[in-house]
């Protein structure tokens, strides 16, 4: 059941996992799978919204089947069959999710209002219990150890565990006050979106524009970032512009301006415009390539973006999130079973990274390197220019984008990418 803590309680659980979002909440979940107790706690109360995409990817699929969730369009879901993508030409390039061994061949939409209750609620079958209306302001350290053994919250109610997950997003006020800033030199996201009435609701493709142009296509100024439209089957699209750099101090936005420009140039029948628009235009920043480390550390384990699990190939954090939840459970209740402190339980916490590093260290030090190479508009223009014209090539760099190829087997393509991933250094 979902609790609020007055002043002066404290509460003792074997895990305290601080944010109820995709990563944290699956935390939770499978860790209450594990017959562990858990303190889920969140800041704010559901629903709430997050800005998003709303889109997810098979990546994503997967791991919502694996945790027993019911994805059939009966149930509330929006079934998407593959990405098209704009650029540089009148003819789009569409790109069917690939038939893999790894994941299934159809992607899933739905707003982060109803999904994240979703997931929270799956936590709290299984055992957890979520303590809404919860900020948290700092951690509890043992001075003896310069362990975290807990945190306190900013109604007075401490919390006490002897393993802390730091899943509260990308400012991590938990991982601040345990000293974890940020590295500047890994890539920074920002995205903005918005919902908009449009009868592109129904379409079975989710979108990609990756050259923004401030006036009429092809005869006017190329802006920086890409485009997305999400449609949501209800009537509604989510449309959305990221903007990505290749180290966090890139020169601050207009990103409402930015949103405008784009889409008073898209087409009328689309209805992208202020009639249409449902609420306003809100950002967040999107942090990318592991920029914050390390995952594992006196007590304190990071999940998703208070990490930086976000892809640098194209902004996507849920699955990221919920992969990286299920390898820190299994790590947690190895390390609990072993005994909290011991030498041997810090080798399996300290697995956790370095399971980590060897799922996508290499995935995302090529996202750096792509990141750098095409944050400038000239750049992805000549790519996408002499690029989309050929369907195998797009069909490999699409594979690469969606970080979705066969790791053990598969065709060419996968066995390259593979490969890839592995001769370059971690990221």
């Amino acid at each position: 059941m979902a609790e609020e803590r007055d002043a002066h309680t404290v509460v003792e659980s074997d895990v305290i996992v601080v944010g109820a979002g995709p990563g944290g909440s699956t935390t939770a979940k499978w860790l209450a799978d594990r017959g562990l107790s858990v303190s889920l706690l969140e800041k704010s109360a559901f629903p709430r919204d997050k800005v998003c995409g709303d889109g997810l990817t098979p990546r994503a699929t997967k791991q919502l089947v694996r945790l027993g969730v019911d994805v059939s369009e009966e149930a509330g879901w929006v079934h998407n069959r593959g990405l098209r993508t704009y650029a540089g030409h009148p003819q789009p390039f569409e790109f069917e999710w690939p038939e893999l061994a790894q994941f299934p061949s159809y992607g899933l939409t739905r707003p982060r209002s109803e999904f994240d209750a979703m997931l929270a609620d799956l936590a709290v079958a299984a055992g957890a219990t979520l303590h809404q209306n919860t900020h948290v302001s700092e951690p509890v350290i043992d001075p003896a150890s310069d362990r975290i053994v807990g945190v306190r919250a900013k109604n007075g109610a401490e919390f006490r565990a002897p393993i802390t997950v730091a899943a509260d997003g990308n400012s991590s006020r938990l991982a601040l006050g345990m000293g974890l800033e940020k590295n500047r030199l890994r890539p920074m996201g920002v995205a903005a979106r918005a919902y908009f009435r449009s009868p592109r609701s129904a379409d079975r493709l989710i979108e990609s524009h990756l050259q923004l142009w401030d006036g009429v296509p092809g005869a006017s100024n190329l802006l920086p970032g890409y485009g997305w439209v999400f449609p949501m089957g209800d009537g509604t699209v989510n449309v959305g512009l990221g903007t990505v750099s290749s180290t966090a101090s890139s020169q601050k936005m207009n990103f409402r301006d930015l949103m405008w420009k784009w889409l008073d140039n898209t087409p009328p029948e689309w209805e992208f415009n202020r009639d249409t628009m449902i609420g306003q235009i809100s950002s967040a920043a999107l942090p990318m390539g592991f920029n914050r480390k390390p995952a594992y550390g006196r007590g304190l384990v990071l999940v998703g973006d208070s990490g930086g699990m976000v892809s640098p190939f194209n902004g996507e954090g849920i699955p990221y999130a919920m992969e990286a939840a299920d390898m820190a459970a299994d790590a947690i209740a190895d390390a609990l079973a072993r005994g909290v402190g011991t030498a041997s339980a810090e080798r399996a916490l300290h697995g956790y990274a370095a399971r980590l590093e060897h799922e996508w260290g290499g995935y995302f030090r090529l996202g750096q390197i792509f990141v750098a190479l095409i944050e400038r508009p000239e750049v992805m223009y000549l790519c996408t220019r002499y690029g989309l014209p050929r369907p195998t090539l797009m069909r490999f760099v699409m594979k690469l984008l969606a970080h979705l190829y066969d790791t053990n087997d598969g065709d060419w393509m996968d066995k390259t990418i593979t490969t890839l991933t592995k001769v370059v250094p971690s990221a």
